[in-house]
């Protein structure tokens, strides 16, 4: 028996948490076999003040799930011990599987193994399935699909081809949503999730900006495609790219949601992520609050140096004969949707990152995230910059990243305490007035370097 870091234990266990476990206990400590076949954690009652030992092992779809539990123990180094027995008593035999009688009839989801043919798999499914550099991803993503829920019965399929993009962005946040220690309920194929805790429950329906049709898609690509220079992702920025938000969410609108039985009064979020180029999410996120709130905000100093912040209201957005009004959320019907939540790190890369932090790894990779974060200086009219090196010293979390946009006309306002992590923008008297993480980026780049093994 060996200790592991939480980020691995999270890696492999995460989606076994119950939420309601939360109320009544604190994890202190992880534990691991020598091959990872099973899971230990020692937990301290926080209504009683002892301590509890529970043990893990896959079961017939590939879950860590529990297989023995011990309460009521008096001392650390009492649950310790018991856990170190509970293991060698599990693992005496080298049994890898423990069966638990609900899985008979049913297969974890296997989303590397092609289902369509050659010339119709995703470029960035291929070369996620193929690169050395992505192994930690599709580690990762391969002990998560074991808990995660079809109930469209296309993910597989969808994912291979043409909503490689859409399908990671729904396992992004389911991802995120388990790490919130949310309970999360699958039983209607629309919205995508539904969301409980504290006796209050939230629809989420995710959707993306689609790749643009005039370019190839080359999601992989070492090579960075941005616009040229910062004239034109102004330009871009202004009113091509709320028309490319706004085209999404508007569709959305018009499936009517809130109508369906089990939405009706419940707060509902539409979650996006722009998936329309290569890196769009580096420098694309500020077109999308400016669509949703219809303004914009300039900035000056004022003479004792102060950061002076001034909301420009906007109309509308046009490129060509394509014309939208600004402002998602005054629109008709709008007042359904309570919230939007956003990120641009809802990415391979982002499962990537956080498969090698869990200790997922193949030798001679070495990863290095740089990108920009908000600065908490009251004065500060630019992000901070950062860079690292990607490994288990790191502490990345899904959450991080994640912004969500309320809608000050909504008719059942997001309760923000279910969302506790991420960051909360709110649109008060023409102004956004934003509670952010202490560390919050605004977007990134993960460079993935191959030495010699």
């Amino acid at each position: 028996m060996r200790r592991i870091d939480i980020k691995k234990f999270n890696a492999l266990a995460a989606h076994t948490r119950s939420p309601a476990a939360a109320y009544v206990s604190q994890e202190l400590d992880w534990f691991a076999n020598d091959d990872e076949t099973l899971l230990a954690t020692l937990l301290l009652d926080t209504v009683d003040g002892d301590y509890v030992g529970v043990v893990l092992g896959r079961d017939e779809m590939g879950r860590f799930r529990c297989i023995d539990v011990e309460s009521s123990l008096p001392t650390k180094e009492d649950a310790e011990a018991w856990i170190q027995r509970a293991m060698a008593w599990h693992g005496r035999d080298k049994q890898t599987t423990f069966p638990q009688g609900d899985g008979k009839n049913t297969r974890p989801l296997d989303l590397f193994t092609p289902i369509v043919p050659p010339g119709k798999l995703h470029p960035s499914f291929v070369r996620l399935c193929q690169s050395k550099a992505f192994a930690p991803a599709r580690r990762l993503i391969a002990e998560i699909m074991p808990h995660y829920v079809d109930v469209d019965g296309n993910f597989v399929e969808q994912f291979q081809t043409t909503g490689f993009d859409a399908r990671l962005w729904e396992l992004y946040l389911h991802s995120y949503l388990v790490e919130e220690q949310l309970f999360i309920e699958r039983e209607h194929d629309r919205p995508d999730f539904f969301v409980k805790k504290y006796g209050k429950s939230v629809a989420i329906e995710a959707t993306i900006v689609g790749r643009r049709t005039d370019r190839p898609v080359s999601y992989f690509k070492t090579e960075i495609s941005l616009p040229r220079d910062h004239e034109e992702v102004l330009r871009r920025r202004e009113h091509e790219i709320p028309i490319r938000f706004g085209s999404p969410l508007f569709s959305k609108l018009q499936k009517r949601y809130w109508e369906l039985d089990h939405v009706k009064g419940l707060p509902l979020v539409f979650a996006i992520a722009d998936f329309h180029d290569d890196q769009s999410m580096m420098w694309t996120s500020t077109a999308l609050i400016d669509y949703l709130y219809a303004v914009r905000h300039d900035f000056h100093f004022d003479e004792n140096g102060q950061l002076v912040i001034t909301p420009l209201k906007i109309e509308k957005h046009k490129v060509g004969n394509k014309e939208i009004p600004s402002g998602f959320f005054f629109q008709a019907d709008a007042e359904h949707i309570s919230a939007v939540l956003f990120s641009a790190s809802g990415t391979i890369s982002k499962f990537n990152r956080l498969g090698r932090q869990a200790g997922f790894k193949v030798p001679g990779h070495v990863m290095v995230r740089i990108g920009t974060h908000y600065d908490h200086n009251p004065n500060a009219h630019l992000p901070r910059p950062f860079k690292y090196i990607v490994d288990e010293t790191q502490s990345e979390t899904w959450a991080e990243g994640l912004s969500m946009f309320h809608n000050p006309n909504a008719l059942h306002p997001v309760p923000e305490e279910l969302f506790p992590t991420i960051a909360h923008h709110r649109f008060r008297d023409g102004q956004i007035l934003s509670t952010l993480p202490e560390f919050h980026p605004y977007a990134s780049l993960t460079m993935n370097l191959l030495g010699k093994e």
